[in-house]
């Protein structure tokens, strides 16, 4: 489980990047206060934060490896860690949309095909947030040797085989190896597609 921190933060800076629609809507009061201070920003008030709810790609190429992508430093989630590509879901949306979505957004290529689920994972991120993530294995149609990177959000990119995953030990402490969990699962998986 990833450790969370005090949130100490205002509801805008949670997404800063997000767009406001609307005016605030009122919002029930946590134990925390944590609703009535998210309701606050007019963004919040019209996304579930409690859980929010991610969808993750893990991105197979036809060699039988995992694209992975390293966070900015700049990220207040987990900054400077590997990651797989996804994001949450935005209002309305379907986990499938959002997944498609994200790979687009954040690599440039459009998802083909939908393997199967990876697996469902509940974390408390570092801005105190619980989340559940479901991750699907994908393949995806576009140039696998030039991703186009998020601009700020992510500074590198590895294609990674079943034995390469050390590398995603770097920052273990920060999600207790939830990455490496995940894409050894997806690499289970990606395995019992080949059958």
């Amino acid at each position: 489980m990833i450790r969370a921190a005090p949130v100490s933060r205002s509801c805008c800076s949670i997404n800063r990047s997000a767009p406001r629609i609307g005016n605030p809507s009122p919002a029930r009061s946590g134990a925390d206060g944590r609703s009535a201070r998210l309701a606050a920003c007019g963004y919040c008030s019209h996304v579930s934060t409690e859980p929010l709810r991610c969808a993750g790609a893990l991105i197979a190429d036809p060699e039988g490896r995992l694209f992975f992508q390293r966070r900015s430093p700049d990220r207040r989630l987990f900054p400077n860690c590997w990651d797989i590509v996804g994001g949450h879901l935005e209002p309305g949306e379907t986990f499938e949309e959002a997944l498609r979505r994200e790979v687009t957004e954040e690599t440039g290529w459009q998802v083909s095909e939908i393997l199967g689920p990876v697996g469902e994972y509940r974390y408390v991120g570092d801005d105190g947030l619980t989340r559940i993530e479901s991750d699907w294995l994908v393949r995806v149609a576009g140039d696998l040797s030039t991703p186009v990177l998020e601009a700020g959000k992510h500074t590198e990119y590895r294609w990674l085989g079943p034995d390469d995953l050390d590398v995603l030990d770097e920052h273990r402490d920060v999600n207790d190896g939830l990455i490496r969990q995940i894409a050894e699962r997806a690499f289970a998986v990606l395995e019992s597609t080949r059958s």
